[in-house]
């Protein structure tokens, strides 16, 4: 086996990376020659590693202090710089006044551009403008917003002055933003007129009032004009029009407050799959530090770079890609469906936008592979440098596809972590290669390990993903959770002083990992532990299938594995096909990964984030109810999971 992609000398001391790794010898003062060797001294010696980051970096703060770590052994309760004061926005806002620093391109219209000089008035005016309504520090501003360049104007409006940015995708139901918005209880809500979608003009009016009427806290409403939309912009009731409000401060000075490292910034929302959703509670300092050593270290972004991440404002890689603004680049919206018109739109967008990096989900990938889309036959992608993939496990196909069809030198970064740390355990590395089907390794920082159910550390075969040290972007806590009683429970509780992070994980003898699925997914048939991601891979390799779910059905005491598959237009699922699917999990799995029953489905229920929902599936194919329906995109999905003859 050899690698798909490996850098050569040129390519690796152009990095940011290897630059950083050359500081680091200085700093350790012994040779870290390799990414393992500098990923082994970054959780070794976490206070000098994460200085250097802040160095490297050149983080803008009033002081920085003489601590950069205390309480180091508890997890929780370790604090990162305990003494230093900044201001994230103030960091975002520092590139050159000539350069985009936001491009938005609304689905099927005309782009709009922002340079970063744009940028600081436009925040500067919207500062002013929610200072006039009364917030400060710690309060709360909402964003029910499609995926606009007003997102990050409100965003950073509000962290200059120490406010708390949480936002939503106008997509999500009224109920879903409710169960969201209802618990931080925002004081000002950014909403739009509507958006576009699949073509078509979509009115976000009458959702935003049924919001603002069922939340008492907000005190004041902006309505946000949809760049393009044959939609009249009509404030409710009460409410300001976006450009009201700028132009009213049109000459304000942009002012960015001192705050602690730990001031709060975002709170961020779990799925909400199993009950409400968990609200996340992200201070300043740890999001950029955090964001820096990923951008610019495994990801390679540099100043003058231009940065996409296909997301909307319901997804944790929102804030992610905000924050590519601190390295000085370029940042790439889109709001639509990337389908639209066709399967290479966003390859089209890139390609215009003469993209770096490029990042997107292992379904996306998968989808554009199913149509045999080939954007470097069509597109001018040059200037691409990396790919990236999150969401769900990028199969080995996959991988594949993005170096015969999309570029043939790349970097192929699949990263993976959550919400709950705004950031990745494992990710990219652009100093080393790409193996197939493989996360290149551990993000700097983080010391990842596997362990089995004892909490005993594995280096081969299949276990739980852990951090067992401390890191800045730990969350603050679960807002309203005053004695950290839930906090603890989510992410210590199972094995007590280190995160578990719930991942289904193992180690490869490259020094990657491979992820096999969220760990309360795992199956488990006759005691045997099967990750659902080690069968997706296989199945879904199959052209005539167009997606796939697994799941565990209860029965006598064991577990009997179900496969759904959604199959391409023009087959069916009869014996001949039936057999064949076993057969390839047979051969590629294991005979315990060969489903017992493999059923035909129509479509595949998914959170608005764009993720598989299991645990839903699991539950009404078990007679049971399943969690908050609100979370779904498509909850109408399941009903075709209820009740199936061929599962009685």
């Amino acid at each position: 086996m050899e690698p798909l992609w490996e850098p050569d000398g040129e390519r690796i001391r152009a990095t940011l990376l290897d630059g950083f790794r050359r500081n680091a010898e200085q700093v350790a003062r012994k040779p870290l020659p390799d990414y393992d060797a500098l990923h082994a001294w970054s959780v070794d010696e976490p206070e000098a590693f994460w200085e250097l980051v802040w160095e490297d970096s050149d983080v803008i703060s009033a002081t920085r202090g003489d601590r950069s770590l205390t309480n180091p052994g508890a997890m929780p309760g370790a604090r990162f710089f305990p003494d230093a004061r900044l201001n994230f926005a103030e960091n975002l806002l520092r590139g050159p006044a000539e350069q985009d620093a936001i491009v938005f391109q609304p689905e099927g219209g005309p782009s709009v551009r922002l340079s970063f000089g744009e940028l600081r008035d436009e925040v500067a005016a919207m500062t002013a403008f929610l200072r006039t309504q009364g917030v400060g520090r710690d309060d709360i501003v909402a964003g029910l917003l499609p995926n606009l360049p007003a997102a990050i104007v409100g965003m950073l409006a509000s962290a200059s002055i120490g406010a708390v940015w949480t936002s939503c995708s106008p997509d999500f139901g009224v109920r879903g933003i409710i169960d969201r918005f209802g618990q931080t209880r925002p004081k000002v809500l950014f909403y739009a007129n509507g958006y576009l979608y699949k073509g078509r003009a979509i009115d976000g009016r009458t959702k935003a009032a049924q919001v603002i009427e069922s939340l008492p806290s907000v005190d004041c409403a902006v309505e946000v004009e949809y760049p393009g939309l044959e939609i009249p912009s009509t404030p409710q009731s009460g409410a300001i029009t976006w450009d009201a409000a700028i132009s009213a401060h049109a000459n304000a000075t942009l002012e960015f407050a001192s705050l602690p490292f730990n001031q709060a910034l975002y709170v961020l929302y779990s799925s909400g799959t199993t009950g409400p959703p968990k609200c996340i509670h992200h201070g300043a300092g740890g999001t950029l530090l955090k964001h820096l050593a990923e951008h610019r270290l495994m990801c390679d972004i540099r100043p003058g770079d231009r940065v996409f991440y296909f997301t909307t404002c319901g997804w944790m890689m929102w804030n992610w890609l905000a924050s590519a603004l601190a390295s000085q680049a370029t940042v790439l919206l889109f709001d639509g469906n990337p389908m639209h018109p066709g399967p290479d739109a966003l390859f089209d967008y890139a390609s215009r936008e003469s993209c770096t990096f490029f990042g997107t989900s292992a379904k996306y990938l998968d989808a554009l592979a199913k149509e045999s889309a080939r954007p470097r036959d069509a597109y001018d992608l040059r200037s691409l440098r990396t790919v990236a993939s999150t969401g769900s496990p990028l199969a080995p196909a996959s991988f594949d596809y993005v170096y015969d069809a999309v570029h043939p030198d790349v970097c192929l970064s699949s990263i993976s972590g959550g919400t709950d740390i705004v950031g990745c355990f494992v990710g990219g590395n652009p100093i080393g290669p790409v193996w197939r089907g493989e996360i290149q390794a551990p993000a700097l920082g983080m010391a990842v390990s596997i362990v089995d159910p004892s909490g005993a550390a594995i280096s081969e075969g299949k276990g739980e993903l852990i951090c067992t040290r401390p890191f800045p972007s730990m969350p603050i806590g679960f807002w309203g959770d005053a004695d950290g009683s839930r906090y603890e429970a989510a992410y210590y509780e199972r094995f007590p002083g280190v995160w578990h992070h719930g991942d289904y994980a193992e180690f490869t003898e490259h020094g990657g990992v491979i992820i096999h699925g969220r760990s309360d997914a795992t199956l488990n048939p006759g005691g045997v532990r099967i990750g659902t991601a080690e069968i997706y891979r296989v199945v879904e390799a199959i052209d005539a299938i167009q997606e796939a779910l697994v799941v565990g059905q209860e029965r006598d005491g064991d577990v009997s594995v179900v496969l759904f598959v959604k199959l391409r237009e023009g087959h069916e699922l009869d014996e001949a096909m039936t057999t064949a699917i076993r057969g390839r999990i047979r051969s590629e799995c294991t005979p315990r990964h060969v489903p017992d029953k493999i059923l035909a489905i129509t479509d595949i229920p998914r959170t608005r984030s764009g993720k598989i929902v299991e645990l839903a599936v699991r539950d009404v194919i078990n007679g049971k109810v399943p969690g908050n329906l609100e979370a779904l995109a498509n909850p109408e999905a399941l009903e075709q999971f209820r009740d199936r003859p061929e599962l009685a």
